[in-house]
């Protein structure tokens, strides 16, 4: 079966058309951060963010921001390119691998001089990262020939589940991306992983995950179902900052 998802000729040509900037777009663009989950500043305070981009050289580049700070990136402009911007909140020991980030792909973000990142676009720019590493290996399809237009399209047309298109996160990426490199991309892959749910003796309260659209967790007679990945998973709530795998879980209290 064809791959329709990597046009190697027309996909940035027609994307340049959705960016409003006239004839010559700008390479220095200010980046607009989103706003938190209000559940999340509200137990946790305002993040910091580490951003990452890549630059005219298609060098991979790093800033960290304090919540409120902006930054001016510069990037090519003749290829699509992914933003990525993670939260983390050091005085808790939430480092930037434990939240899903926000996100933006240029050009499709990109309004004149600004590029808008937001929750919606941060599974493209992760998504675009894990195809670049499963390049690595296959150099035969680039991330930036990818049809972007096409996939974020599958997520307001219906034809993906509902689990997935009300939280992308659901979904492992880095397998997505392995086997679109290898193969071919094949939206039925696009389908939550699979979870074990664990019964964990938490405090009754509100648990909130660190997807920004995960479903909050309400646990009563202090014992809760948690639906737990292979990896580590995380949930915080009033009553502390929950850590768990599939053999183990741990509950930290949240520093003042």
């Amino acid at each position: 079966m064809k791959n329709f998802y990597f046009l190697f000729t027309t996909v940035f040509v027609s994307a340049l058309q959705l960016v409003s900037c006239g004839d010559i777009c700008p390479s220095k663009y200010t980046l607009e951060l989103p706003n938190p989950p209000e559940s999340w500043v509200s137990l946790l305070g305002e993040p910091c963010w580490q951003v990452e981009w890549f630059d005219q050289n298609g060098e991979n580049r790093r800033a960290e921001l304090k919540s409120g700070e902006n930054l001016e990136v510069e990037i090519p402009i003749t290829w699509a390119n992914p933003i990525i911007a993670r939260p983390y909140w050091s005085e808790h020991s939430l480092n930037s691998e434990i939240f899903m980030p926000a996100g933006a792909l240029f050009p499709f973000d990109a309004k004149k001089d600004t590029i808008r990142l937001s929750w919606e676009a941060g599974h493209d720019a992760v998504f675009y990262t894990e195809l670049a590493l499963a390049n690595e290996q296959n150099s035969s399809k680039i991330p930036a020939n990818f049809d972007w237009v096409r996939f974020r399209e599958l997520f307001s047309s219906g034809v993906l589940g509902e689990e997935v298109r009300k939280d992308p996160w659901l979904v492992d990426w880095r397998s997505v991306a392995e086997k679109t490199i290898s193969g071919n991309f094949d939206r039925r892959r696009l389908v939550p992983e699979k979870t074990e749910q664990k019964a964990i003796p938490v405090p009754s309260g509100i648990w909130y995950g660190t997807s920004p659209f995960a479903q909050p967790i309400m646990v009563e007679n202090s014992e809760g179902i948690f639906p737990v990945r292979p990896e580590i998973n995380v949930w915080i709530s009033s009553n502390g900052i929950l850590w768990a795998n599939s053999d183990t879980w741990m509950l930290y209290k949240l520093k003042n």
